[in-house]
Protein backbone atom coordinates (compact mmCIF):
# COMPACT_ATOMS: atom_id res chain seq x y z
CA UNK A 1 0.00 0.00 0.00
CA UNK A 2 1.51 3.39 -1.05
CA UNK A 3 2.02 5.84 1.87
CA UNK A 4 0.35 8.86 1.70
CA UNK A 5 2.80 11.30 1.15
CA UNK A 6 4.54 8.86 -1.54
CA UNK A 7 6.25 10.78 -4.32
CA UNK A 8 4.76 10.74 -7.50
CA UNK A 9 4.47 11.72 -10.93
CA UNK A 10 2.54 14.78 -12.25
CA UNK A 11 1.79 13.48 -15.35
CA UNK A 12 1.83 10.44 -17.91
CA UNK A 13 4.35 12.18 -20.18
CA UNK A 14 6.91 12.99 -17.50
CA UNK A 15 7.20 9.45 -16.93
CA UNK A 16 7.42 8.29 -20.28
CA UNK A 17 10.14 10.75 -20.75
CA UNK A 18 12.02 9.57 -17.31
CA UNK A 19 11.90 5.91 -18.54
CA UNK A 20 12.82 6.61 -22.02
CA UNK A 21 15.51 9.01 -20.26
CA UNK A 22 16.44 5.94 -18.28
CA UNK A 23 16.93 3.60 -21.42
CA UNK A 24 18.28 6.06 -23.94
CA UNK A 25 22.05 6.10 -22.91
CA UNK A 26 25.32 5.50 -24.24
CA UNK A 27 24.39 1.53 -24.99
CA UNK A 28 22.12 3.44 -28.02
CA UNK A 29 24.21 6.38 -29.16
CA UNK A 30 27.96 4.30 -29.88
CA UNK A 31 27.47 1.10 -28.55
CA UNK A 32 23.99 -0.67 -31.42
CA UNK A 33 25.97 0.81 -34.43
CA UNK A 34 29.35 -1.42 -33.63
CA UNK A 35 26.92 -4.36 -32.65
CA UNK A 36 24.91 -4.19 -35.72
CA UNK A 37 27.44 -3.91 -38.02
CA UNK A 38 29.90 -6.90 -36.77
CA UNK A 39 26.85 -9.04 -36.22
CA UNK A 40 25.35 -9.24 -39.77
CA UNK A 41 24.57 -6.13 -40.86
CA UNK A 42 20.58 -5.74 -41.85
CA UNK A 43 20.28 -9.48 -41.07
CA UNK A 44 20.98 -8.79 -37.00
CA UNK A 45 17.56 -6.98 -36.56
CA UNK A 46 15.79 -10.30 -36.77
CA UNK A 47 17.55 -11.66 -33.84
CA UNK A 48 17.13 -7.98 -32.28
CA UNK A 49 13.34 -7.91 -32.89
CA UNK A 50 13.03 -11.69 -31.31
CA UNK A 51 14.94 -10.39 -28.18
CA UNK A 52 13.15 -7.24 -27.90
CA UNK A 53 10.01 -9.09 -27.88
CA UNK A 54 11.06 -12.10 -25.67
CA UNK A 55 13.73 -10.28 -23.48
CA UNK A 56 13.04 -6.73 -23.35
CA UNK A 57 9.65 -5.99 -23.39
CA UNK A 58 8.62 -9.33 -21.41
CA UNK A 59 10.68 -8.47 -18.32
CA UNK A 60 10.20 -4.77 -18.55
CA UNK A 61 6.64 -5.24 -17.82
CA UNK A 62 7.51 -7.28 -15.08
CA UNK A 63 9.12 -4.53 -13.65
CA UNK A 64 6.46 -2.81 -14.56
CA UNK A 65 4.00 -4.41 -12.65
CA UNK A 66 6.05 -4.54 -9.97
CA UNK A 67 6.68 -0.96 -9.31
CA UNK A 68 3.27 -0.20 -9.83
CA UNK A 69 1.61 -3.03 -7.61
CA UNK A 70 3.77 -3.05 -4.59
CA UNK A 71 4.51 0.78 -4.64
CA UNK A 72 7.66 -0.34 -2.68
CA UNK A 73 11.39 -0.69 -3.46
CA UNK A 74 13.08 -3.69 -5.12
CA UNK A 75 14.68 -4.66 -1.81
CA UNK A 76 11.22 -4.54 0.30
CA UNK A 77 9.02 -6.19 -2.56
CA UNK A 78 11.48 -9.29 -2.22
CA UNK A 79 11.66 -8.95 1.52
CA UNK A 80 7.41 -9.51 1.37
CA UNK A 81 7.38 -12.17 -0.72
CA UNK A 82 10.01 -14.14 1.91
CA UNK A 83 12.51 -12.34 4.22
CA UNK A 84 14.70 -14.86 3.36
CA UNK A 85 15.19 -12.95 -0.15
CA UNK A 86 15.62 -9.26 0.72
CA UNK A 87 19.32 -10.25 0.07
CA UNK A 88 18.48 -10.51 -3.69
CA UNK A 89 17.48 -6.74 -3.76
CA UNK A 90 20.30 -5.59 -2.18
CA UNK A 91 22.83 -7.54 -4.77
CA UNK A 92 20.56 -5.90 -7.50
CA UNK A 93 21.00 -2.88 -5.78
CA UNK A 94 25.00 -2.86 -5.44
CA UNK A 95 25.29 -3.55 -9.08
CA UNK A 96 23.18 -0.94 -10.31
CA UNK A 97 25.50 1.26 -7.81
CA UNK A 98 28.90 -0.18 -9.24
CA UNK A 99 27.76 0.12 -12.92
CA UNK A 100 26.77 3.76 -12.06
CA UNK A 101 30.36 4.33 -10.63
CA UNK A 102 31.79 3.55 -14.31
CA UNK A 103 29.07 4.86 -16.35
CA UNK A 104 29.24 8.28 -13.99
CA UNK A 105 33.29 8.02 -15.84
CA UNK A 106 32.53 7.69 -19.38
CA UNK A 107 30.09 10.23 -19.20
CA UNK A 108 33.02 12.34 -17.85
CA UNK A 109 35.37 11.41 -20.98
CA UNK A 110 32.53 12.53 -23.17
CA UNK A 111 31.84 16.02 -21.27
CA UNK A 112 35.93 16.22 -22.50
CA UNK A 113 35.56 15.56 -25.65
CA UNK A 114 32.12 17.96 -25.89
CA UNK A 115 34.38 20.55 -24.87
CA UNK A 116 37.20 19.86 -27.33
CA UNK A 117 34.48 19.24 -30.21
CA UNK A 118 34.19 23.06 -30.58
CA UNK A 119 38.17 23.48 -31.27
CA UNK A 120 38.86 20.00 -32.65
CA UNK A 121 41.56 19.75 -29.73
CA UNK A 122 42.17 16.19 -30.01
CA UNK A 123 44.14 16.75 -32.94
CA UNK A 124 45.88 14.67 -35.86
CA UNK A 125 45.72 11.82 -34.37
CA UNK A 126 42.75 10.99 -31.98
CA UNK A 127 43.69 7.77 -30.98
CA UNK A 128 47.23 8.28 -29.68
CA UNK A 129 45.59 11.80 -27.77
CA UNK A 130 42.01 9.29 -26.50
CA UNK A 131 44.78 6.63 -24.77
CA UNK A 132 47.88 9.14 -23.55
CA UNK A 133 46.42 12.64 -23.60
CA UNK A 134 43.02 12.36 -22.04
CA UNK A 135 42.94 8.58 -20.41
CA UNK A 136 46.81 8.61 -19.73
CA UNK A 137 46.34 5.20 -19.55
CA UNK A 138 48.53 2.35 -18.22
CA UNK A 139 48.52 -1.34 -19.77
CA UNK A 140 47.42 -2.95 -16.27
CA UNK A 141 46.93 -2.36 -12.27
CA UNK A 142 50.40 -0.41 -11.92
CA UNK A 143 48.73 3.00 -12.65
CA UNK A 144 46.37 3.33 -9.17
CA UNK A 145 47.65 5.74 -7.43
CA UNK A 146 48.36 8.07 -9.91
CA UNK A 147 45.13 10.37 -11.17
CA UNK A 148 44.55 12.05 -14.09
CA UNK A 149 43.71 15.72 -13.66
CA UNK A 150 41.38 16.28 -16.68
CA UNK A 151 39.03 12.86 -15.86
CA UNK A 152 39.44 13.46 -12.41
CA UNK A 153 37.42 17.10 -12.84
CA UNK A 154 35.17 15.79 -15.37
CA UNK A 155 33.95 13.04 -13.37
CA UNK A 156 33.66 15.23 -10.01
CA UNK A 157 31.15 17.43 -12.47
CA UNK A 158 29.17 14.63 -13.48
CA UNK A 159 28.94 13.99 -10.07
CA UNK A 160 27.83 17.51 -8.77
CA UNK A 161 25.33 17.59 -11.64
CA UNK A 162 23.33 14.36 -10.39
CA UNK A 163 23.31 15.35 -7.35
CA UNK A 164 22.13 18.36 -8.26
CA UNK A 165 19.42 17.09 -9.89
CA UNK A 166 18.64 14.30 -7.48
CA UNK A 167 18.65 16.89 -4.44
CA UNK A 168 14.94 18.20 -5.63
CA UNK A 169 12.15 16.39 -4.96
CA UNK A 170 10.56 13.74 -7.85
CA UNK A 171 8.91 16.48 -9.99
CA UNK A 172 11.16 19.24 -9.69
CA UNK A 173 14.32 17.66 -10.34
CA UNK A 174 13.84 13.94 -12.54
CA UNK A 175 10.32 14.92 -14.08
CA UNK A 176 11.54 17.94 -14.90
CA UNK A 177 14.84 17.14 -16.63
CA UNK A 178 13.51 14.69 -18.28
CA UNK A 179 10.63 16.51 -19.89
CA UNK A 180 14.00 19.09 -21.28
CA UNK A 181 16.62 16.81 -22.11
CA UNK A 182 14.79 14.28 -23.49
CA UNK A 183 12.81 16.43 -26.56
CA UNK A 184 15.85 18.16 -26.99
CA UNK A 185 18.27 15.41 -27.28
CA UNK A 186 15.91 13.75 -29.82
CA UNK A 187 15.91 16.78 -32.03
CA UNK A 188 19.66 16.57 -31.49
CA UNK A 189 19.95 13.47 -33.47
CA UNK A 190 17.31 14.35 -35.43
CA UNK A 191 19.77 17.45 -37.14
CA UNK A 192 22.54 14.67 -36.98
CA UNK A 193 20.84 12.17 -38.99
CA UNK A 194 18.93 14.01 -41.31
CA UNK A 195 22.90 16.83 -41.84
CA UNK A 196 24.44 13.49 -42.09
CA UNK A 197 22.27 11.95 -45.29
CA UNK A 198 23.75 15.20 -47.30
CA UNK A 199 27.12 14.26 -47.09
CA UNK A 200 29.05 12.43 -49.92
CA UNK A 201 29.56 8.42 -49.56
CA UNK A 202 26.11 8.30 -46.76
CA UNK A 203 24.94 6.13 -49.28
CA UNK A 204 28.33 3.79 -48.83
CA UNK A 205 27.69 3.65 -44.95
CA UNK A 206 24.23 2.76 -45.13
CA UNK A 207 24.99 -0.30 -47.64
CA UNK A 208 27.56 -1.53 -44.85
CA UNK A 209 25.07 -0.97 -42.18
CA UNK A 210 22.03 -2.58 -43.71
CA UNK A 211 23.07 -5.33 -46.17
CA UNK A 212 21.94 -8.59 -44.62
CA UNK A 213 24.57 -11.49 -44.22
CA UNK A 214 21.96 -14.48 -43.57
CA UNK A 215 24.57 -16.51 -42.88
CA UNK A 216 25.11 -14.79 -39.56
CA UNK A 217 21.34 -16.15 -38.56
CA UNK A 218 23.10 -19.33 -37.74
CA UNK A 219 25.79 -17.96 -35.72
CA UNK A 220 24.81 -18.29 -32.47
CA UNK A 221 26.88 -15.43 -31.15
CA UNK A 222 25.01 -12.96 -33.10
CA UNK A 223 21.61 -13.94 -31.04
CA UNK A 224 23.95 -13.18 -27.93
CA UNK A 225 24.47 -10.36 -29.35
CA UNK A 226 21.20 -9.13 -29.90
CA UNK A 227 20.27 -10.03 -26.30
CA UNK A 228 23.16 -8.24 -24.59
CA UNK A 229 22.17 -5.40 -26.29
CA UNK A 230 18.43 -5.82 -24.88
CA UNK A 231 19.70 -5.81 -21.69
CA UNK A 232 21.94 -3.05 -22.24
CA UNK A 233 20.12 -0.48 -23.94
CA UNK A 234 16.81 -1.20 -22.01
CA UNK A 235 18.83 -0.91 -18.44
CA UNK A 236 17.32 -4.46 -17.50
CA UNK A 237 17.37 -6.40 -14.16
CA UNK A 238 18.46 -2.44 -12.45
CA UNK A 239 15.23 -2.05 -10.67
CA UNK A 240 14.60 1.26 -12.32
CA UNK A 241 11.55 0.84 -14.00
CA UNK A 242 9.90 -0.76 -10.69
CA UNK A 243 10.69 2.34 -8.98
CA UNK A 244 9.78 4.56 -11.67
CA UNK A 245 6.33 2.86 -12.04
CA UNK A 246 6.24 2.86 -8.19
CA UNK A 247 5.43 6.48 -8.38
CA UNK A 248 2.65 5.83 -10.90
CA UNK A 249 -0.98 7.08 -9.93
CA UNK A 250 -3.87 4.59 -10.02
CA UNK A 251 -5.51 4.33 -13.43
CA UNK A 252 -2.30 4.27 -15.68
CA UNK A 253 -1.49 2.14 -18.87
CA UNK A 254 0.90 -0.25 -17.54
CA UNK A 255 1.20 -2.16 -20.83
CA UNK A 256 0.86 0.87 -22.91
CA UNK A 257 3.78 2.64 -21.29
CA UNK A 258 6.09 -0.59 -20.97
CA UNK A 259 5.47 -0.96 -25.30
CA UNK A 260 5.94 2.63 -26.06
CA UNK A 261 9.36 3.12 -23.76
CA UNK A 262 10.84 -0.20 -25.11
CA UNK A 263 9.86 0.69 -28.65
CA UNK A 264 11.11 3.95 -28.60
CA UNK A 265 14.38 2.90 -27.49
CA UNK A 266 14.96 0.78 -29.77
CA UNK A 267 13.13 2.96 -33.09
CA UNK A 268 16.61 5.65 -31.09
CA UNK A 269 19.27 3.28 -31.43
CA UNK A 270 18.20 1.82 -35.07
CA UNK A 271 17.56 5.65 -35.89
CA UNK A 272 20.53 7.17 -34.49
CA UNK A 273 22.50 3.88 -36.62
CA UNK A 274 21.19 5.83 -39.58
CA UNK A 275 23.15 8.78 -38.59
CA UNK A 276 26.59 7.02 -37.56
CA UNK A 277 26.86 4.90 -40.57
CA UNK A 278 26.07 7.77 -42.94
CA UNK A 279 29.00 9.33 -41.21
CA UNK A 280 30.83 7.10 -41.56
CA UNK A 281 30.38 6.59 -45.36
CA UNK A 282 31.42 9.92 -45.25
CA UNK A 283 35.05 9.15 -43.82
CA UNK A 284 35.22 6.07 -45.82
CA UNK A 285 34.62 8.33 -49.15
CA UNK A 286 36.78 11.10 -48.18
CA UNK A 287 39.86 9.01 -46.78
CA UNK A 288 39.93 6.01 -49.64
CA UNK A 289 39.94 3.82 -46.66
CA UNK A 290 36.55 1.21 -46.54
CA UNK A 291 34.41 1.33 -43.55
CA UNK A 292 35.63 -2.31 -42.29
CA UNK A 293 39.26 -0.42 -41.73
CA UNK A 294 37.87 2.24 -40.12
CA UNK A 295 36.09 0.47 -37.45
CA UNK A 296 37.19 -2.71 -35.54
CA UNK A 297 35.42 -5.58 -33.94
CA UNK A 298 34.71 -4.43 -30.19
CA UNK A 299 35.67 -1.07 -30.16
CA UNK A 300 32.57 0.59 -29.51
CA UNK A 301 34.19 2.87 -27.18
CA UNK A 302 36.90 3.89 -29.38
CA UNK A 303 33.80 4.34 -32.01
CA UNK A 304 32.98 7.58 -30.20
CA UNK A 305 36.44 9.00 -28.63
CA UNK A 306 38.54 8.25 -31.26
CA UNK A 307 36.74 6.80 -34.96
CA UNK A 308 34.34 10.48 -34.58
CA UNK A 309 37.07 12.62 -33.81
CA UNK A 310 39.25 11.56 -36.61
CA UNK A 311 35.55 11.62 -39.35
CA UNK A 312 34.92 15.36 -37.67
CA UNK A 313 38.92 16.07 -38.84
CA UNK A 314 38.16 15.60 -42.53
CA UNK A 315 34.66 17.15 -42.23
CA UNK A 316 35.69 20.71 -42.60
CA UNK A 317 33.75 23.89 -41.16
CA UNK A 318 30.46 21.20 -40.46
CA UNK A 319 32.55 19.03 -37.75
CA UNK A 320 32.12 22.35 -35.79
CA UNK A 321 28.30 21.83 -35.77
CA UNK A 322 28.06 17.89 -36.24
CA UNK A 323 30.74 17.77 -33.11
CA UNK A 324 29.10 19.38 -30.26
CA UNK A 325 25.46 17.66 -31.30
CA UNK A 326 27.47 14.30 -31.14
CA UNK A 327 29.13 14.76 -28.17
CA UNK A 328 25.76 16.50 -26.81
CA UNK A 329 23.91 13.85 -27.83
CA UNK A 330 26.13 11.14 -25.65
CA UNK A 331 25.97 13.71 -22.79
CA UNK A 332 22.52 14.44 -22.54
CA UNK A 333 21.49 10.39 -22.68
CA UNK A 334 24.31 9.58 -20.20
CA UNK A 335 22.87 12.09 -17.23
CA UNK A 336 19.61 11.07 -17.84
CA UNK A 337 20.53 7.26 -17.70
CA UNK A 338 22.69 8.27 -14.47
CA UNK A 339 20.03 9.83 -12.08
CA UNK A 340 17.67 7.04 -13.31
CA UNK A 341 20.73 4.55 -11.70
CA UNK A 342 20.38 6.88 -8.08
CA UNK A 343 17.23 6.76 -8.10
CA UNK A 344 16.51 3.00 -7.13
CA UNK A 345 19.47 2.84 -4.35
CA UNK A 346 18.54 6.49 -2.96
CA UNK A 347 14.46 4.72 -2.60
CA UNK A 348 15.72 1.37 -0.60
CA UNK A 349 18.10 3.46 1.53
CA UNK A 350 15.35 5.94 2.41
CA UNK A 351 12.80 3.26 2.91
CA UNK A 352 14.59 1.31 5.28
CA UNK A 353 16.45 3.32 7.30
CA UNK A 354 14.12 6.54 7.28
CA UNK A 355 16.76 8.78 5.18
CA UNK A 356 15.12 11.49 3.75
CA UNK A 357 15.12 11.32 -0.22
CA UNK A 358 17.50 14.04 -0.52
CA UNK A 359 19.98 12.77 2.39
CA UNK A 360 20.11 9.22 0.69
CA UNK A 361 20.57 10.62 -2.93
CA UNK A 362 23.28 12.60 -1.29
CA UNK A 363 24.84 9.39 0.64
CA UNK A 364 24.59 7.63 -3.10
CA UNK A 365 26.71 10.45 -4.93
CA UNK A 366 28.91 11.12 -2.18
CA UNK A 367 30.17 7.11 -1.91
CA UNK A 368 29.92 6.94 -5.67
CA UNK A 369 32.09 9.69 -6.42
CA UNK A 370 34.83 7.77 -4.01
CA UNK A 371 34.45 4.64 -6.01
CA UNK A 372 34.82 6.55 -9.33
CA UNK A 373 37.84 8.08 -8.50
CA UNK A 374 39.40 4.65 -9.43
CA UNK A 375 38.25 4.80 -12.80
CA UNK A 376 40.05 8.93 -12.59
CA UNK A 377 43.73 7.22 -12.14
CA UNK A 378 45.71 5.95 -14.77
CA UNK A 379 44.32 2.51 -14.52
CA UNK A 380 40.96 3.52 -14.74
CA UNK A 381 40.25 1.87 -18.02
CA UNK A 382 42.31 -1.25 -17.15
CA UNK A 383 40.01 -1.08 -13.84
CA UNK A 384 36.73 -0.33 -15.73
CA UNK A 385 37.08 -3.23 -17.97
CA UNK A 386 36.69 -5.57 -15.71
CA UNK A 387 34.04 -3.75 -13.83
CA UNK A 388 31.83 -3.76 -16.90
CA UNK A 389 32.30 -7.53 -18.15
CA UNK A 390 31.43 -8.97 -14.60
CA UNK A 391 28.84 -6.52 -13.50
CA UNK A 392 27.30 -6.60 -16.80
CA UNK A 393 28.34 -10.19 -18.59
CA UNK A 394 27.85 -12.07 -15.26
CA UNK A 395 26.02 -10.60 -11.89
CA UNK A 396 23.50 -8.72 -13.70
CA UNK A 397 22.35 -11.12 -16.33
CA UNK A 398 22.16 -13.61 -13.53
CA UNK A 399 19.85 -11.57 -10.98
CA UNK A 400 17.61 -11.80 -13.77
CA UNK A 401 17.01 -15.52 -14.31
CA UNK A 402 16.71 -15.46 -10.41
CA UNK A 403 14.09 -12.76 -10.37
CA UNK A 404 12.06 -14.48 -13.11
CA UNK A 405 12.54 -17.71 -10.90
CA UNK A 406 10.86 -15.86 -7.82
CA UNK A 407 8.25 -13.80 -10.01
CA UNK A 408 6.64 -16.70 -11.81
CA UNK A 409 7.52 -19.59 -9.96
CA UNK A 410 7.00 -18.73 -5.99
CA UNK A 411 5.05 -15.66 -6.37
CA UNK A 412 1.45 -15.85 -7.65
CA UNK A 413 2.35 -14.33 -11.37
CA UNK A 414 -1.28 -14.38 -12.06
CA UNK A 415 -1.77 -10.96 -9.66
CA UNK A 416 0.56 -9.32 -12.05
CA UNK A 417 -1.16 -10.13 -15.31
CA UNK A 418 -4.06 -8.81 -13.20
CA UNK A 419 -2.21 -5.34 -12.71
CA UNK A 420 -1.30 -5.18 -16.09
CA UNK A 421 -4.39 -5.21 -17.76
CA UNK A 422 -6.34 -3.83 -15.28
CA UNK A 423 -6.19 -0.22 -17.14
CA UNK A 424 -4.48 -1.06 -20.39
CA UNK A 425 -5.14 -0.86 -23.46
CA UNK A 426 -3.63 -4.54 -24.69
CA UNK A 427 -3.97 -7.23 -22.36
CA UNK A 428 -1.53 -9.80 -21.53
CA UNK A 429 -1.40 -14.03 -20.56
CA UNK A 430 -0.83 -16.80 -20.29
CA UNK A 431 2.05 -16.12 -23.13
CA UNK A 432 3.88 -13.60 -21.15
CA UNK A 433 3.57 -15.86 -18.22
CA UNK A 434 4.96 -19.11 -19.94
CA UNK A 435 8.08 -16.33 -21.25
CA UNK A 436 9.10 -15.41 -17.61
CA UNK A 437 8.80 -19.07 -16.63
CA UNK A 438 10.53 -20.99 -19.11
CA UNK A 439 11.75 -19.14 -22.63
CA UNK A 440 13.23 -15.77 -20.83
CA UNK A 441 15.47 -18.31 -17.79
CA UNK A 442 17.03 -20.62 -20.47
CA UNK A 443 17.87 -17.68 -23.14
CA UNK A 444 19.52 -16.15 -20.24
CA UNK A 445 21.25 -18.91 -18.98
CA UNK A 446 22.72 -19.38 -21.82
CA UNK A 447 24.15 -15.77 -22.29
CA UNK A 448 25.09 -16.50 -18.78
CA UNK A 449 27.25 -19.07 -19.18
CA UNK A 450 28.68 -17.80 -22.49
CA UNK A 451 29.82 -14.94 -20.08
CA UNK A 452 31.33 -17.17 -17.46
CA UNK A 453 33.11 -18.65 -20.06
CA UNK A 454 34.64 -15.61 -21.06
CA UNK A 455 35.37 -14.53 -17.48
CA UNK A 456 37.45 -17.61 -17.48
CA UNK A 457 39.80 -17.93 -20.43
CA UNK A 458 39.37 -14.51 -21.76
CA UNK A 459 41.00 -12.30 -18.47
CA UNK A 460 44.14 -11.93 -17.55
CA UNK A 461 45.18 -13.14 -13.41
CA UNK A 462 44.81 -9.46 -12.12
CA UNK A 463 41.72 -8.86 -13.57
CA UNK A 464 40.24 -11.87 -12.73
CA UNK A 465 40.87 -11.03 -8.83
CA UNK A 466 39.19 -7.46 -9.24
CA UNK A 467 36.05 -10.43 -10.56
CA UNK A 468 36.20 -12.33 -7.41
CA UNK A 469 36.30 -9.23 -5.13
CA UNK A 470 33.54 -7.55 -7.05
CA UNK A 471 31.75 -10.97 -6.38
CA UNK A 472 32.62 -10.86 -2.74
CA UNK A 473 31.81 -7.24 -2.33
CA UNK A 474 28.12 -7.63 -4.11
CA UNK A 475 27.56 -11.30 -1.45
CA UNK A 476 28.71 -9.64 1.44
CA UNK A 477 27.66 -6.18 0.80
CA UNK A 478 23.97 -7.78 0.27
CA UNK A 479 24.37 -10.16 3.54
CA UNK A 480 25.30 -7.31 5.56
CA UNK A 481 22.58 -5.15 4.44
CA UNK A 482 19.85 -7.19 4.85
CA UNK A 483 20.52 -8.13 8.31
CA UNK A 484 21.41 -4.60 9.42
CA UNK A 485 17.79 -3.60 11.48
CA UNK A 486 15.23 -1.13 9.31
CA UNK A 487 14.87 2.31 11.27
CA UNK A 488 11.49 2.22 9.97
CA UNK A 489 9.22 -0.23 11.38
CA UNK A 490 7.33 -0.18 8.55
CA UNK A 491 9.40 -2.38 6.68
CA UNK A 492 9.12 -5.71 8.15
CA UNK A 493 5.38 -5.38 7.03
CA UNK A 494 4.59 -7.45 4.59
CA UNK A 495 2.84 -5.62 1.69
CA UNK A 496 -0.79 -6.12 1.21
CA UNK A 497 -0.28 -6.32 -2.55
CA UNK A 498 1.52 -9.73 -1.19
CA UNK A 499 -1.38 -10.50 0.98
CA UNK A 500 -3.33 -10.27 -2.58
CA UNK A 501 -5.10 -6.97 -1.27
Amino acid sequence: MAEENRSQWNSRFGFMMAMIGSAVGLGNIWRFPNVIYFNGGGSFLIPYIVALFLLGISFVMVEYALGYRFKSSISKILYSIHQKLEPVGWVVLLIIFLILTYYVCVVGWDLIYFLLSFSKGWGADPNTYFAVNVLQASAGIEGITTFVPGVLIAVFIIWLVIFTITQSDLNKGIEFVSKILIPVLCLMVVIIVVFSLTLPGAGVGLTQLFTPDWNQLLNFNVWLAAFGQIVFSLSLGMAIAVTYSSYLPDGSKLVDSALTVAFSNSAFEVFNSVGVFAILGFMSVASAIPISGIITEGSYMGLAFIVFPQVFNVMGAYAFIIGPLFFGCILFAGITSAIALVEPISLTITEKFNIKRNKSAALVCGLGLLVSLLFTTQAGLFILTAFDTFLNNFALLLTIVIECIIFGWIYDFDKLIETMNEYSTIKVGKTWKFIIRYALPICILIFWISGVGNLIFDFDPVSQIIMVILAIVLVGGSIILSILPAKNDNYYKVLDSVRGK
